[in-house]
């Protein structure tokens, strides 16, 4: 399967351009990945209030990208490009085609074995305006290092698998692309209640999805701006209809 991409830009490291990573970057920066995740979710109460809460959201994208700046010697802008009308527009293209998508996945499923909610956008419908408009901003930032946490596991895949496993570029991409949206789904898994049907479904199809939006541009602005404006425009309408149901 040929999947769609901008002919004019290539996946960053993974076969030695900008500069060549070796197996133990690799494993280090995947492990600063797992550390930036681990400290997203542990249960720390983090000093500062609204403005600590932001501490693990922001360390969530900051950490690796720290870690792939210094093995990659300042190179880790490779992973953003510019951001113009036509990237703003594949931004809502791309949260428009992923609503949609999941919406009917998130459907059958529903209709089929049953799911379960994310607390965290039922929890969102009580709060303030104040409170919404933090917790929007919280979630903006974390939904950046969602893009990291994915992007970079990737790109490793790809290298292991085309520079090292002679794999073919393209049947490279396939497996990464899919390999990815998996460690993201389970990722999910204590967020719906340990369904591993719904996050493999549901959430696997809606990576697969914002994935693209990645390999399409190699932009991670692109695929997190997608990722932003789905979420945003999913607790926005779950705030929306539970205040016009209590009224």
């Amino acid at each position: 399967m040929k999947l769609p991409e901008d002919p004019d830009r290539d996946f960053p490291f993974y076969h030695g351009s900008p500069v060549a990573l070796t197996a133990t970057h690799w494993w280090f920066l995947l492990a600063l990945v797992a550390l930036a995740y681990a400290l997203l979710i542990a249960p720390i109460t983090w000093p500062g209030g609204e403005v600590g809460a932001f501490v693990p959201a922001f360390l969530f994208p900051v950490i690796p990208l720290a870690g792939l700046a210094w093995v990659s010697k300042g190179n880790a802008g490779c992973l953003f490009g510019k951001v113009g009308w036509r990237e703003i527009k594949l931004m809502i293209l791309f949260a428009i085609l992923n609503i949609v998508i999941t919406v009917i996945v998130g459907v059958l499923v529903q209709v089929t074995l049953g799911a379960s909610s994310n607390p965290a956008i039922a929890t969102a419908s009580e709060l303030s305006p104040q409170g919404l408009l933090v917790f929007l901003s919280k979630a903006a930032v974390q939904l950046v290092g969602e893009e990291v946490l994915t992007v970079i596991p990737m790109l490793a895949l790809l290298h292991l698998l085309v520079a090292r496993g002679g794999l073919s570029r393209n049947a490279g991409v396939c497996w990464a692309w899919l390999g990815t949206a998996i460690l993201f789904a389970l990722l999910h898994l204590s967020t719906y209640q340990w369904d591993f049907a719904q996050c493999i479904l549901i959430i696997g199809t809606a990576r697969l999805v914002l994935s693209m939006a990645y390999i399409k541009t190699k932009n991670l602005w692109v695929s997190a701006g997608a990722h932003i404006l789905n979420d945003w425009i999913l607790i926005m309408v779950n705030v929306i209809g539970s205040r016009l149901i209590q009224s």
